[in-house]
């Protein structure tokens, strides 16, 4: 049996599974990441306590608490190898990209992390992340970097289009998008002028369902593109800038929820992150790094297993348990128990995401 087979049979190896995507870092190394991302399945806490709990081996919990810091805190886990074992999960078709913000209050330090990343299965997988040294919203040169740090490995060509909320608008991002070749798809706010028009102006006749697409493309922040507009059952009006077609932008953009499922699933519905202590913005990526690779393991399981035998769903017509809980109970049993299912459980967390039939938002109860 080889390391990698090994690997496969006892999650204790799962460091020689990872050597493979990083073969540059230290074996043990890995395994101390391996054995942190396995111990919050089973915790489901990002509270160093109650991972060292989860840790294997029979060493005292003071040695397993400094094994958990020591990877939390080791430098060498940077951002770059957190993507390195992303990317051979991503399917190999046109994906559609989010941005978005999460931000949590931990003590008086004001918690804010900006997310770009892939929607697969009703979530947005991230790929890059970087904590922000403020609240509130970011800038146009901090959205610019993250893009540009993952279009040097994801190269616009295989990105569908970008989806982003009002606060990711501007005309030197918008500019910026066009320049790299990424197709855009991003609400704009109200008093946005479109060619020379006030949005909410110009468009305060359309009412709740109707759908308007402009025939001819506008001018929006200095970028020539399509115009969708349309009105919430709520009264909110809803318009969209894109380079997409008219009857597909609509659909495309309600992929955008995606990334708050995410958003559910890393914290109090999942991983519990806004439990950590850790602030300081490195060590807080670091974190979220991990807490993704626990995500996307789960993810990836939870599409298998409802492949295999599919989660109910409630009168409403939604899922009774979202496919990262589905997961996360699966492998998190698998883990504890050693079930008869644990070897092709953890056969698939470096398998890639097969492709989707088409992109539909999540539908689930948690």
């Amino acid at each position: 049996m080889s390391l990698q087979e090994a690997a496969l049979t006892d999650p204790t190896k799962l460091g020689e599974v990872f050597k493979h995507h990083l073969p540059f870092l230290r074996r043990d190394t890995l395994q101390r990441l391996a054995d942190v991302v396995t111990a919050l399945i089973q915790a489901r806490s990002t509270k160093h306590a109650r991972l060292a709990l989860h840790l294997p081996g029979h060493a005292s919990s003071s040695v397993k608490l400094r094994r958990v810091e020591r990877c939390l805190h080791d430098p060498q886990l940077d951002q770059d190898v957190f993507l390195k074992l992303l990317l051979p999960l991503l399917p190999d078709d046109k994906l559609v990209m989010t941005m978005d913000r999460t931000n949590w209050e931990y003590g008086e330090a004001d918690l804010n992390v900006l997310v770009l990343g892939v929607v697969l299965e009703g979530f947005t997988l991230p790929l890059v992340w970087t904590a922000l040294p403020h609240g509130g919203s970011s800038d146009t040169r901090t959205r610019e970097r993250l893009v540009a740090r993952l279009l040097k490995v994801l190269p616009a060509k295989q990105w569908r289009v970008l989806v982003a909320d009002r606060e990711f608008v501007g005309r030197e991002w918008f500019a910026f998008l066009r320049r790299r070749g990424v197709k855009r798809c991003l609400r704009i706010r109200g008093d946005s002028r479109v060619d020379d028009l006030r949005l909410d102006e110009g468009w305060a006749y359309v009412e709740p369902g109707q759908v308007v697409g402009v025939l001819e493309k506008a001018n929006i922040y200095g970028q020539v593109m399509q115009l969708v507009v349309t009105r919430t059952p709520e009264g909110e009006l809803l318009a969209l800038a894109t380079d997409l077609k008219i009857d597909e932008t609509r659909g495309v953009y309600h992929l955008r929820w995606s990334v708050e499922s995410t958003f559910s699933a890393q914290k109090s519905r999942g991983f519990d992150l806004e439990a950590s202590a850790m602030t300081k913005p490195a060590r807080l990526e670091r974190l979220v790094g991990v807490v993704t690779l626990a995500m996307a393991w789960c993810l990836r399981i939870g599409t298998w297993c409802h492949e295999q035998r599919p989660i109910k769903r409630k009168k409403h017509g939604r899922r009774a348990v979202s496919l990262v809980k589905y997961g996360l109970e699966r492998l998190a049993a698998a883990l504890r128990w050693g079930t008869s299912d644990r070897t092709i459980l953890l056969s698939l967390v470096m398998q890639p995401f097969p492709a989707p039939i088409q992109h539909s938002a999540q539908d689930v109860g948690y």
